[in-house]
């Protein structure tokens, strides 16, 4: 089945504190966007990009995208208000018949073989979503102050979240909501179960300066 990755990098990550987003800084001396790019890319031979960006960002896309390993696998379009708007203009490009992997762009350390589990995953299923198992200990607020939960019972969501894309493509069909915090929200609405598959601990999302740190003792690792 064909396979469409929607890269969502419209984001202004301003939680990283600099002036440029964080998937355009450097990690290794690539941009952390290209890293991702060059996963999904490598994963499957048949592999699609739509990378989504800020209109601003337009021109500073194509040229990571010249630097990848298959510069004409991969579309640009322009992001949304919300990332439920972002993904919605991605899927303006795909298909009927296809898997569709929805992933953060500043995850960029993901492996092949998690986006192949994904994959095969979602074909079986409908659904892939990747996750974890938290290790500290976790409470939740209540109404008389805070309470201890199983953390055993908590999974810690990650992308690439990917779909048959004709469940995708109808449930983004539905007006926006506000609880709608990632695509599996939006596909649960509409009445689909979610699967859960296992995720990486290294699949972080680059956020704060430290994480670029840890990313890059990661990727130091590996050669």
């Amino acid at each position: 089945m064909k396979k469409y990755a929607i890269i969502v990098a419209a984001g202004s990550g301003k939680r990283m504190g600099k002036l440029v987003p964080k998937q355009f800084l450097l990690l290794k001396q690539k941009p952390v966007l290209l890293h991702t790019l060059d996963v999904f890319l490598k994963a499957f031979d048949d592999m699609q990009i739509i990378l989504v960006v800020a209109s601003e960002y337009v021109n500073d896309a194509k040229t990571i995208s010249r630097s990848s390993v298959s510069p004409k696998k991969i579309t640009i379009t322009v992001g949304g208000e919300t990332r439920f708007h972002s993904v919605k203009n991605g899927l303006a490009h795909v298909p009927e018949d296809a898997v569709v992997f929805v992933h953060d762009g500043v995850r960029c350390l993901l492996s092949e073989k998690l986006i192949m589990r994904c994959y095969y995953a979602a074909l079986e299923k409908g659904n892939a979503i990747p996750s974890v198992r938290p290790v500290d200990s976790l409470r939740v607020e209540t109404h008389n102050g805070n309470v201890v939960i199983d953390r055993d019972k908590v999974h810690i969501i990650q992308t690439p979240q990917t779909f048959d894309s004709k469940i995708l493509k109808a449930a983004f069909m539905q007006g926006y909501q506000e609880s709608f915090t990632d695509e599996a929200t939006v596909v649960e609405e509409m009445g689909e179960r979610i699967n859960l598959v296992e995720g990486e601990e290294n699949n972080i999302k680059i956020t704060r300066p430290i994480d670029l740190v840890i990313a890059e003792s990661i990727l130091s690792e590996r050669l």
